[in-house]
């Protein structure tokens, strides 16, 4: 066994017990880890064996560490483990069909909410959706604002199910596809199509309308993969 599996194995050791720690409750959200030079001494290991620890429990997102400054513990949520994949995501829509393949995972999720909310959507969610709308409509001119509004109003919907797992999903899907969303030209003409699309998809919630809803949605993704698509041939 070569020295490098040895210091291996013992950080996968000091891993897994902080890993307990911290899902126990006996290290806190917040908690800065203990000084290298404790666990040194508690494991019996190495400077060299707790930094390569250190930096497997952040990418797990377990802990937070920065430079020149001791590591913080941070409670597991969706958005850790969202964040602990997402260099692995980023790798992946490089590869051929990449961000199709991403921007469709999307698509399927975003047409089920939209029906979803249509059927149980409650005062509350109907007021923010269509506060979000205006907003929406009110930004058509300035496409930065109207990027965040119709980002906004997209987040409703993930919210809508009550589901902690979803906006942690919408969240990602906006920083993972947000490389291309960038680059796309931002023209009145355009966030007019968009916001006339996301009125659509409102109308069929307000309504009631399942179906309404759902088609509504669909065709608003479609014509927005329409436009990536056009302006990046290779995607």
């Amino acid at each position: 066994m070569t020295e490098q599996d040895v210091s291996g194995r013992a950080a996968d050791q000091v891993v897994r017990e902080i890993e307990k720690r911290v899902y126990s409750g006996h290290l806190a959200d917040g908690d800065p880890l203990p000084p290298e030079r404790n666990l040194m001494e508690e494991f019996g290991i190495s400077r060299t064996v707790v930094r390569e620890a250190v930096r497997v429990l952040s990418s797990r997102g377990l802990i937070e560490a920065r430079p020149r400054h001791r590591p913080v513990v941070r409670k597991p949520s969706f958005d850790t483990a969202v964040d602990a994949v997402s260099g692995i995501v980023t790798h992946l829509l490089t590869e051929p069909n990449g961000v199709k393949n991403l921007f469709d995972c999307r698509a399927m999720i975003e047409v089920s909410l939209a029906r979803q909310a249509a059927e149980i959507a409650n005062k509350e969610d109907l007021a923010s959706l269509k506060a979000a709308v205006e907003a929406n409509g009110a930004a058509i001119e300035d496409s930065q604002v109207f990027y965040a509004t119709d980002m906004a109003f997209h987040r409703v919907l993930y919210e809508i199910p009550r589901n902690p797992v979803l906006p942690a999903i919408h969240k990602a899907f906006v920083a993972w596809l947000e490389p291309q969303w960038s680059q796309m030209p931002r023209l009145p003409y355009r966030n007019r199509n968009n916001f006339r699309a996301h009125t659509a998809i409102l109308d069929g919630i307000l309504m009631r309308d399942p179906d309404a809803a759902e088609a509504a949605m669909s065709a608003h993704l479609e014509g927005a993969w329409t436009q990536v698509s056009s302006t990046f041939k290779d995607l």
